[in-house]
């Protein structure tokens, strides 16, 4: 043991700074550190002052205080630490406290008490409080570290959002002028030139057309999230109205049913759930099996609102399930149905953005559900 006239703990002990004016009881407090296996180097102080200059000078890891003393007591020894915003344990050693005292202490931030007749306890307080104070700072240093690559993986996003958008609008112009005079040049050399010159001009215009598409669409994603979208109070019945009307003419032409139950009301941005609804729709219509029907159902669960969007198309293995989500994830080739595979990316990303999700279930027989989820409650009025 060490008093404060000696150098200063060696490496390996334990620190302690010990507030007490009996002498006697300090070097008991020093015999039960012994008994119980710590090396330790104990610096006991009586005043405030010196309590105050051997935090600075002892850098204690525990801090033992007599609960009342002539001159302060072991709380005010508490009320020091936190002043001083220092992250010490404090263990209370008394002759007496009651139950209720203990407790109040305990709940002001004492780690724990021992009574001076059980101080064979006092060992196992410390290496339980020192136990309890690693868990903390590990638990502080994972949320931290946690935190940081939250705020970096967002700093991330957003400037791939920006790279996207930038890049998507700066192609537009001179892609604008590649296919305007590949078009150009088919209608005013077909036929003119041999039959080889033809088709490939058609190529360039085609690739030239779809290149267009594949920006226009990669524009649309990237900015969701960006535009400051307004959100408010959505009615779903009357958007399911707004699809279907622009949806009639693919509905006419394929036959298809499309059914719904009453819609809820939700905090959204309309526009955006016009997309999420026409895109599943859509998709239903263009992957039909015969007698295409479509049924869009909605109910509450818990403290959201699930909706359903069911059909009877050809259906998706399970296997694919998630890909299906990947922008420009395409499981047909275009020769059999159109489409760049970015409207089911856009509607993650939504429903993302409102903090629910969105997911594929396979139907027994054919056909697929897709199901997402929206929050029921908008922020606090």
């Amino acid at each position: 043991m060490t008093t404060t006239k000696d150098p200063g703990p060696q490496p390996g002990q334990l620190r302690v700074l010990h507030v007490e004016d009996s002498e006697l009881d300090a070097e008991l407090v020093s015999e039960a550190l012994r008994k119980g296996g710590f090396s330790a180097s104990v610096v006991v102080v009586q005043e405030e002052a010196e309590f105050v200059g051997q935090l600075l000078s002892h850098h204690p890891e525990v801090v033992i205080a007599d609960y009342n003393l002539p001159q302060w007591t072991g709380m005010e020894a508490l009320d020091v630490l936190r002043s001083k915003g220092l992250d010490i344990p404090l263990i209370l050693v008394s002759g007496a406290l009651g139950d209720i005292t203990a407790v109040e202490c305990i709940k002001r931030g004492v780690t724990d008490y021992v009574l001076k007749d059980g101080l064979a306890r006092l060992p196992e307080a410390i290496r339980r409080a020192l136990q309890e104070k690693r868990v903390l700072r590990l638990r502080r240093e994972a949320e931290e570290d946690l935190a940081r690559k939250v705020e970096e993986l967002a700093r991330s996003n957003a400037e791939l959002e920006q790279f996207a958008y930038v890049a998507s609008h700066d192609l537009q112009e001179p892609l604008r002028m590649v296919a305007a005079y590949t078009q150009l040049l088919g209608e005013r050399y077909r036929g003119k030139l041999d039959e080889n010159a033809d088709k490939f001009i058609g190529y360039a215009s085609e690739g030239a057309l779809r290149m267009q598409t594949l920006i226009q669409d990669l524009l649309a994603f990237s900015r969701i999230g960006r535009n400051g979208a307004s959100l408010g109070h959505v009615d779903c019945g009357a958007v399911m109205d707004e699809v279907l009307l622009s949806l009639g003419p693919a509905m006419e032409e394929t036959g298809a049913l499309v059914t719904h139950t009453a819609l809820p009301v939700v905090w959204a941005d309309r526009s955006q759930m016009v997309q999420v609804f026409q895109n599943l729709i859509g998709n239903a219509i263009k992957f039909r099996g015969e007698d295409p029907a479509i049924s869009v159902e909605a109910e509450k669960a818990g403290e959201q609102w699930l909706f359903s969007v069911s059909d009877n198309g050809i259906g998706i293995a399970p296997e694919y399930a998630e890909n299906i989500f990947v922008v420009f994830q395409r499981l047909h080739a275009r020769t059999e149905y159109p489409g760049n595979g970015i409207g089911l990316a856009i509607c993650k990303k939504i429903i993302q953005r409102y903090g629910g999700k969105i997911w594929v279930e396979p139907r027994a027989g054919h056909g697929s559900t897709f199901k997402f989820t929206i929050p029921c409650d908008g922020p606090a009025e």
